[in-house]
């Protein structure tokens, strides 16, 4: 709290852009990984289970906090390159060593920032998103499984598919009020070998699915032959899903916090999977190397943006897409290594940050001490 009451004309000129160009980093990488990942999701489910566009718009908001939680590295070092970057070339930098202050003395606000910025990123992925990604995996599965109608809606069809693009089944269902169909007929093309036709004259929306009352079910079989005709009482399409078996499942470690991760593997160790473990495991250390690589992104990218004189375009764009590249291959080995067990969750997890920290370091020591 003493630094902030003591900010000078330097720090307050230097946090002022850092800052702005943050805020731009952040929609800008938040956009990339939504449109690239999460929405085109999302449409998938909309189109072949019927998910209500407005049980996918709170969807999208629920996995915000995770989403920021990854951009927010990204966003520091890109704030970094382009400003420190921008100064150079504005000979901005030159100036202020002219004036006996160094590397070391213009890089103190942009570490302090970092470091807000990585404790904002623990306090978010402890506290916000185990809850927000419970709550948007329970809206979904409550959606796609239960199928939710559109109150008063007569005669419509629904399809579901299989693999993205197979038709599974074909509903047609003549009046939907107060959760009870009227009047249904579906197509089921789930197996191979036959065709099933099912009529019921009620039904009803559970927890479970599609609830049928008095069906009759015919079967044909794929040469177009009848194979039998059978009645029964009740009948759920449960569309492939367990509700409370998928509610309950946590395979990735996501639904919990750091507090949460170590207990939940001691009294679960016997029930999970060797590979299950592995992946708690590594999720318990990721959430502490996470907060860290924001640092480890201004440790290496403060260097990077400090250009020659003779260069003379801005090159912090390039250098911070390099750099994520670059950083999120290694994760990516090195998280595929620890699900594997040939790393061991520690490394697994941290290896990236000692990669870039140990490049870092010698980059920022020898620049610091050659300006």
């Amino acid at each position: 709290m003493n630094y902030f009451k003591k900010l000078t004309i330097l720090d307050k000129f230097v946090l002022k852009q850092i800052i702005e160009v943050f805020i731009l980093g952040i929609i800008v990488f938040t956009s990339i990984i939504f449109a690239s990942d999460t929405f085109i999701s999302l449409i998938k489910q909309i189109s072949a289970y019927g998910m209500p566009l407005n049980i996918a718009f709170m969807i999208i908001l629920l996995n915000l906090p995770a989403v920021i939680v990854m951009t927010i590295p990204m966003s520091v070092l890109f704030s970094t390159v382009m400003t420190v970057n921008k100064m150079c070339l504005q000979s901005e930098i030159t100036i202020l060593k002219a004036c006996a202050i160094s590397i070391k003395r213009i890089a103190k606000p942009i570490f302090i920032f970092a470091f807000f910025m990585a404790v904002l990123t623990f306090f978010i992925n402890e506290t916000i998103v185990p809850i927000t990604t419970s709550q948007s995996k329970t809206l979904a599965l409550y959606a796609l499984v239960q199928r939710n109608i559109p109150e008063g809606k007569h005669n419509f069809t629904m399809k579901e598919l299989k693999d993205g693009n197979y038709l599974k089944r074909l509903f047609y269902v003549e009046k939907c009020e107060d959760k009870q169909f009227e009047n249904v007929s579906i197509l089921d093309l789930s197996n191979d070998s036959k065709i099933q036709i099912l009529q019921s004259k009620t039904g009803t929306s559970v927890l479970d699915g599609w609830q049928f009352d008095n069906a009759s079910v015919y079967t044909i079989s794929k040469e177009g032959k009848s194979l039998n005709t059978s009645w029964i009482e009740k009948t759920i399409i449960d569309f492939g899903a367990n509700i409370q078996q998928q509610l309950e499942k946590k395979d990735d470690g996501t639904d919990l916090n750091f507090v949460q991760l170590l207990p939940y593997l001691n009294d679960n160790h016997s029930n999970l999977s060797p590979k299950t473990r592995a992946k708690y495991k590594v999720c318990f250390w990721e959430k502490l190397a996470l907060p860290v690589t924001t640092i480890l992104f201004v440790l290496i990218g403060i260097p990077l943006a400090i250009t020659p004189p003779r260069v003379r375009h801005n090159r912090g764009l390039l250098f911070s897409i390099g750099i994520i590249f670059f950083y999120y291959i290694i994760r990516a080995f090195s998280l595929a290594l620890g699900y594997n067990y040939t790393l061991s969750a520690f490394i697994a997890a941290n290896l990236p940050n000692l990669i870039i920290g140990i490049i870092g370091y010698y980059l920022y020591k020898a620049k610091t001490e050659k300006i």
